[in-house]
């Protein structure tokens, strides 16, 4: 579990490489090197938050602080429930063979307890928040644990992340507005096709792997045409967003201010080499700008309202 490790994510030094030995491996089957996931599933729980009408900038405030560290301990209890899922798979990838459960530093036992513990604390934050959000925060349980299953049945396994990951928009939605409508619907189809173009670019990274052992997924499916698919996902996850500011009463500084998310997902396909993984990931992470982008232009509209 080096970070020299050719062509991997995972990042063992740093602050990490300073934790004692007993609690490394549970801070990198968490994720906690690659802080990434974590902004892609708290950035949609804020566009939600920020879209909602009706709610004090206190209230805002609040759950953006709830979303945030409820973002932390979900996307550490999805990573342990997709390492469960795929350690097998996971040691026949050269990108995911150093992760804890492949590599065997951590057993299956272990693992299991540590996402009880992050489930619990999930729960107590879930619990913070208005009966539907509750209502919607347990069934998205239904999307973490199925994901894993996606890529052995489906080639569309970045389609299943979309609607698991992007659950955050809808969710800070219900949590500000207290109700679901066509801004919610349209709200959770851009973040589902945002994550699908982004996690397609993620993809490009494994194809070989993946096609020696039979994973299959968006990446493979659109290789040919992967400006095409991706531009196609982000054009119409901008169109949504837009929908969504319409639909939610945005005011007007909200328009212009979205012409920078627009710009940043031009610049990701212009850019795009599905031939040069580094390169693949270095988009995929540039999607925290984008998201950011969104949430300024979001909080743009909420003046003039």
């Amino acid at each position: 579990m080096s970070g020299s490790l050719p062509h991997t994510d995972i990042r063992a030094e740093g602050w990490i490489g300073r934790l004692p030995p007993a609690l490394r491996p549970y801070a990198l089957l968490a994720r906690l090197d690659r802080p990434i996931g974590t902004w892609l599933l708290f950035l949609p729980g804020v566009w939600g938050i920020l879209l909602a009408n009706g709610i004090d900038p206190r209230g805002r405030i609040r759950l953006i602080v709830l979303f945030g560290v409820g973002s932390l301990v979900m996307r550490a209890a999805g990573c342990v429930v997709n390492d469960m899922w795929d350690r097998d798979i996971d040691r026949r990838v050269a990108r995911t063979a150093g992760r804890p459960l492949a590599s065997g530093a951590l057993r299956m036992r272990q693992a299991a307890v540590f996402l009880l513990i992050l489930l619990m604390i999930g729960l107590a934050i879930l619990l913070c928040l208005n009966p539907l959000s509750r209502l919607l925060g347990a069934s998205s349980l239904l999307l973490v644990a199925l994901y894993p299953l996606a890529k052995r049945v489906t080639w569309w396994p970045q389609l299943v992340m979309g609607f698991t990951f992007g659950f955050g928009a809808p969710l800070g939605y219900a949590a500000a507005a207290g109700r679901i409508d066509a801004a919610w619907v349209a709200l959770y189809a851009a973040t589902i096709l945002w994550q699908l173009g982004f996690d397609t670019i993620y993809g490009f990274q494994d194809m070989e792997d993946d096609a020696r052992i039979g994973v299959k997924s968006t990446s493979r499916l659109w290789a040919g045409q992967a400006h095409g698919f991706v531009g196609a996902c982000y054009a119409l996850s901008l169109a949504a967003l837009l929908a969504a500011g319409g639909l939610g009463g945005m005011g007007p500084g909200f328009w212009p201010a979205m012409l920078l998310p627009a710009a940043a997902m031009a610049w990701q396909v212009a850019r795009l080499d599905i031939a040069d993984p580094r390169g693949c990931l270095s988009l995929f992470r540039f999607n925290r700008e984008t998201g950011l982008a969104v949430a300024l232009a979001l909080l743009a509209g909420l003046f003039g309202r």
